[in-house]
């Protein structure tokens, strides 16, 4: 049988169709905002080679929550994401559309003398 003419069930049902309950729209849109930051973290975390428990003691954490940061387990608050910045010596960019959701950490220029 060619697998090519197989779908998922969620990719079956839209075309047929059906559309999500706005619910779970919800739920797909927050799960994808905190990927994209667990990513950012730890694309600027192996960036600089840091380990978590370096990246932990930088901005006042633990190994813990930097992991579950990382894990997309929590949402850190708005005074957490910039302690980030500042350890991770980064500009945190975050842009929020509909679909689209980029979080990015742009590093710190030094200037070299």
């Amino acid at each position: 049988m060619n697998h090519s003419r197989w779908k998922t069930l969620r990719e079956r049902k839209l075309t047929e169709g059906f559309t999500e309950p706005e619910d779970v729209s919800e739920a797909r849109r927050e799960i994808r905002m905190s990927m994209a930051l667990a990513q950012a973290v730890y694309d600027r975390r192996t960036e600089l080679g840091l380990s978590q428990t370096e990246l932990a003691a930088r901005a006042g954490l633990t190994q813990a929550k930097i992991s579950r940061i990382e894990g997309s387990d929590t949402v850190p608050t708005l005074p957490l994401l910039a302690r980030l910045a500042v350890a991770l010596d980064a500009t945190l960019n975050i842009a929020l559309d509909d679909e689209d959701t980029r979080v990015e950490f742009t590093a710190h220029r030094t200037e070299a003398a």
